[in-house]
């Protein structure tokens, strides 16, 4: 799966996580790598340092940029765009969730679940897609969750969890249309990985209910993004892959 030719990923959550997994993953196969970022930018400038230093074709950006925002999401684009002259692939890393009580959930929680989780794939899929579609070739990768295709009660995590289902059926929706122009889109839907983002205690608390037996790793993860990014998988289109160890399924 190494590339031949140096290809530019644009990573939004890119600093931290399993965004920052796969950049650095990718940047070790000659990729150049644009971050996105919100507020980690030391974070997201350390990364890029990372990336410049894993590969002579690799190059590197950070961006700061709140994707929640369409106007800004489309300047990013551009950005990125101008500064690396194309975008080969889009990674949607950005999720944050949080976890309250659904009739104590407010109205600007539920709302900034899927502003910060499901709208943004829109976006920035529909900002990429035109340079993809010229170049006939892109990669659009997103994240959703383990247990979403199974539409299940999730009273302590529904906005999330809503948002994260709606990602499933918006990556069929893209992918249909985008196909005819070498462009694909898919999801991976993880389980519990610990990305040092959720409390210790709610991953020791769900270690019992994982048959494999441990929490993931975002290496976990990253086997199936390369696949899902490379040539090889130029047939594989409107997919969705869950990774959990067994839970869930």
């Amino acid at each position: 799966m190494t590339q031949t030719h140096s290809r530019v990923a644009l990573i939004t959550g890119g600093a931290r996580g399993l965004g920052r997994a796969i950049g650095l993953a990718l940047a070790k196969q000659g990729w150049s790598i644009a971050i996105c970022y919100r507020s980690s930018k030391d974070e997201a400038e350390k990364t890029i340092e990372e990336v410049k230093a894993l590969h002579e074709q690799a190059d590197g950006m950070a961006f700061q940029c709140d994707v929640s925002d369409p106007v800004a999401a489309e300047e990013l684009v551009r950005q990125v765009e101008s500064a690396f002259g194309r975008i080969d692939a889009l990674i949607n890393g950005a999720g944050p969730y949080h976890r309250v009580g659904l009739f104590k959930e407010s109205i600007e929680g539920w709302h900034s679940m899927f502003d910060n989780n499901l709208h943004p794939v829109f976006y920035l899929s529909r900002f990429v897609a035109p340079g993809m579609k010229e170049r006939k070739w892109g990669r659009i990768l997103s994240f959703s969750m383990a247990t979403a295709e199974k539409v299940e009660a999730k009273p302590m995590v529904t906005a999330h969890y809503i948002a994260k289902l709606g990602i499933l059926a918006l990556t069929r929706a893209l992918a249909r249309p985008l196909a005819p122009h070498g462009i694909t889109v898919n999801t991976i839907s993880p389980g519990y990985i610990d990305t040092q983002s959720a409390p210790q205690e709610e991953l020791d608390r769900m270690l019992k209910h994982i048959p494999a037996g441990y929490i993931g790793k975002p290496d976990d993860i990253v086997g199936c993004a390369l696949f899902l990014l490379s040539e090889d998988a130029h047939y594989v289109n409107g997919a969705n892959i869950t990774i959990s160890g067994g839970w869930g399924v």
